[in-house]
């Protein structure tokens, strides 16, 4: 191990390089190059720390990993490239994220704000971007965003990891990771977007907020809904570990504009994201064994930030998913009646509000154990299919998921966004495009066996999608 002090800047920023730990799996085709550790250029009061929220909690067997992929790489001479000095000047701004997770009295997770660093490891890719947005799988992608399993004893373990991808011929792919306990995609998005405002000396458009008190709220608690007792169910679920595999579709506004007007008879009003949700899940519907009740359901995950009163800031760090259920029976989710399925995910979106919202958080909280500790976390994602909805990042006519790049205008080409320890009937994501307006990418994780399936169903085929990581 060696150390490197950069002393360009007035506060002297300290970064530490390590090879020792295993760093991606064999005959993969991005190798590491070098680890190093970035802390914030001021240092952090002694003795603060920030609690983990009771959602934040439920999410502890998942992890959260975003790639950004630039054509042009904005990295000079790497060790003491200005960049690295405004990552280290934005870390001033989030102490929890170059914290270090403890457990406190109560036996419930903090972050213990220590200034301990944030790991920041560079790479090769042994492929052009191209090349690799054509070729890579789901599984190999992730090797652009290195992650190792929290640690028994994790003092010493950062759960945040940027990982810096350098393809062959130019372009650079940024892979952001963390623990979901620690924060939501739409909070590790916005640390991108922030450190990328800072070295372009702009203001932040979205400054982090950490407050433990913003989930609680001063209604009466009500723990007795339907989506409480979706909850209650989850938590006592069996998902059997099978094989997942990811593959990803880019639709033109064009093709969702076609097809939202296909379907505007049964549902005027549906967004692309009600859309594509409907028809993904019955296209998976017709992949899955029979079920004995002959049902299917969709669990629909959302951000509530702007769904709640007064709304909570999209800076806000940490997590604020809603999960609910829709369940329609089988011969609803026939392919010929996709604009009734449309408008049932339609209904149910617009029908979740702060009171649903609220009475989930307040079920949480009454889970606690004797001396005030959090129930074990569920697999939020599982085990029915889930769809996950990024429509909350377009603000306008704008997307924060592709921040312009480091030194230009230059918008990433395509951002991914990859949960871990996906079971069950699968994930689908749904975000924003680069194109913008009405376009739409679309991750799908599925069990292995179902995936070629799905990639080669008509019904999809016919919106004409963009196929991109979804192997050789």
């Amino acid at each position: 191990m060696h150390c490197l002090l950069i002393s360009e800047h007035p506060v002297q920023v300290l970064f530490f390089a390590s090879f020792s730990e295993k760093m991606v799996r064999k005959n993969s085709r991005v190798s590491v190059r070098s680890m190093l550790t970035a802390i914030s250029s001021k240092p952090v009061g002694s003795g603060k720390t920030h609690p983990l929220s009771v959602l934040d909690h439920a999410m502890g067997l998942h992890t959260v990993h975003v790639v950004f992929y630039y054509k042009n790489n904005p990295f000079g001479i790497f060790d003491v490239d200005p960049l690295r000095i405004a990552l280290s000047e934005v870390l001033c701004l989030y102490p929890q994220v170059t914290g270090r997770l403890t457990r406190g009295e109560s036996g419930n997770w903090l972050v213990k704000c220590h200034d301990a660093g944030v790991r920041v490891l560079r790479a090769k890719v042994e492929a052009t971007m191209d090349e690799w947005l054509r070729s890579a799988d789901g599984s190999e992608e992730k090797d652009l965003t290195f992650w190792e399993e929290i640690p028994e004893e994790p003092s010493t373990w950062s759960p945040f990891r940027v990982q810096v991808n350098e393809f062959e011929g130019g372009g650079v792919a940024f892979g952001l990771s963390c623990t979901h306990m620690n924060a939501d995609p739409t909070s590790i998005t916005l640390l991108f977007k922030s450190w990328i405002e800072c070295h372009r000396q702009e203001p932040l458009e979205h400054p982090p907020l950490f407050s433990s008190t913003t989930l609680h709220h001063q209604q009466v608690p009500n723990t007795s809904t339907k989506p409480d007792n979706y909850y209650a169910t989850k938590g006592n679920a069996e998902t059997p570990s099978v094989k997942m595999v990811t593959a990803t579709f880019k639709f033109s506004g064009s093709a969702i504009k076609k097809w939202l007007d296909e379907v505007h008879d049964q549902c005027a009003k549906a967004t692309p994201f009600e859309l594509l949700a409907a028809l993904f899940w019955t296209r998976v519907a017709h992949l899955k064994a029979p079920k004995n009740d002959n049902k299917h359901s969709l669990s629909i995950c959302l951000d509530f930030r702007r769904l709640v009163q007064p709304p909570i800031s999209l800076g806000y760090f940490g997590n604020a998913l809603h999960f609910s259920l829709l369940t329609l029976d089988e011969e609803e989710m026939d392919y010929g009646k996709l604009g009734h399925v449309v408008n049932m995910v339609h209904r149910h979106i617009s029908n979740v509000g702060e009171e649903e919202v609220w009475s989930v958080v307040d079920w949480f909280e009454s889970q606690k154990e004797e001396g005030g500790k959090y129930a074990q976390p569920f697999r939020m994602y599982g085990p029915e299919l889930t769809c996950v909805s990024m429509e909350h990042m377009i603000i306008g006519h704008k997307s924060l998921m592709f921040p312009a790049s480091f030194k230009s205008d230059e918008k990433p080409v395509h951002v991914s966004c990859h949960v871990g320890n996906v079971r069950g009937e699968g994930l689908i994501v749904v975000l924003p495009s680069v194109e913008e307006g009405l376009a739409r990418t679309v991750m799908v994780t599925l069990p292995e066996e179902e995936m070629p399936k799905l990639c080669e169903d008509q019904a999809i085929q016919c919106l004409q999608p963009t196929m991109l990581i979804g192997g050789r």
